[in-house]
């Protein structure tokens, strides 16, 4: 049996699998098993992969079921005690599976290793280095927009991994359960990563495991389906995970600075999408109540809070995403 299970979810990015596949046919050190999930592309992707890459798993979906539940169908047909998901828009370094495996190897507790994962036309430029959540509930992308040379050189605690390029322990996620579903694309791997925290679980940023990335190459940055589902599993993600004690703290500043993000993309970019998700997010808010009461606790509230960044100025908040707005 393979060590590792591959996951790569492609929806109409044929242009990209045969160098990310190239990339996987180049892996050293470790034995794994590739899948490709489908999500009913019209771009001759499951032709290309059929013909190109016959040794792969291939699972192929009539209709795009989304991010999270396409990563889920291969999670569970999959076997190996390790499980990598990988955007097809990358190009992996030869050694980054094997790098991401020895760090998971290393400590029996860590359940999820990120990659450092930089821009394909500006490598020099860290796309991610982990995910980072604050004490407001906004996530993002550890180091983005920073030089590679601001990268710490050795493995490092973060919140969790990016799931453009991780790596997650089989016995973790048995544990707390996969991808959920309902988030369909966007901040599901932030809400797999809380829950993971709550449980007693640790993340690790593995700066050796290199990874290049075409960011946003399927959705589009900035695009309004991307912006719905941002707003939306946003507004999940707290009520699903936050710790209640502390949310009736920090409830009122969540409401203003999430109240001045809709208000500005309303405002500068004429975009509703922004508005519409939380709407959306808020309609669907009692179900993912519902889903709280099965998070695994095994931390205490005041555990996760130490886990979350400080809170920061609104420009601050907003220079995280600066180098994304400039691109």
């Amino acid at each position: 049996m393979p060590s590792v299970d591959v996951v790569i979810v492609n929806w109409n990015g044929r242009r990209y699998l045969p160098a990310c596949f190239e990339s996987l046919r180049a892996q050293r050190g470790v034995d794994f098993q590739v899948w490709l999930v489908d999500n009913g592309s019209t771009d001759g992707s499951v032709a290309w992969a059929q013909a190109h890459a016959p040794q792969i798993r291939l699972i192929a979906n009539d209709t795009n079921r989304g991010f999270a539940a396409a990563n889920n169908q291969a999670i569970r047909a999959g076997q190996a005690p390790y499980v990598a998901t990988l955007n097809n828009d990358t190009v992996a370094d030869p050694r980054w599976l094997a790098e991401l495996v020895r760090a998971l190897d290393e400590n029996p507790r860590r359940g999820m290793a990120a990659a450092l994962m930089v821009f394909a036309d500006r490598p020099d430029m860290i796309n991610s280095a982990g995910i980072a959540v604050d004490r407001l509930g906004i996530a993002w992308d550890r180091l983005g927009g920073q030089p590679v040379a601001n990268s710490e050189t050795s493995a490092t605690p973060v919140f969790g991994a990016c799931a453009g390029a991780a790596l997650y322990r089989r016995a973790m996620l048995d544990d707390i359960g996969l991808f959920d579903e309902d988030f369909f694309a966007y901040l599901e791997d932030v809400d797999l990563a809380w829950r993971a925290q709550w449980a007693g679980w640790d993340a690790v940023y593995v700066p050796t495991a290199r990874v290049t990335h075409h960011h946003s190459a399927t959705a589009g940055e900035g695009s309004p389906f991307k912006s719905r589902l941002l707003g939306r599993n946003k507004v999940w993600l707290i009520t699903k995970n936050y710790p209640l004690p502390h949310l009736w703290v920090y409830g009122w500043l969540i409401g203003l600075y999430d109240l001045a993000g809709v208000g500005r993309a309303l405002l500068n970019r004429r975009e509703p999408s922004a508005l519409a998700g939380r709407l959306e997010g808020w309609r669907g808010a009692r179900r993912m109540w519902r889903k709280r009461q099965h998070l695994v606790r095994r931390r205490s509230a005041a555990q996760i809070m130490s886990r979350l960044a400080p809170v920061q100025s609104p420009q601050q908040v907003l220079a995280r995403y600066r180098h994304l707005v400039a691109r």
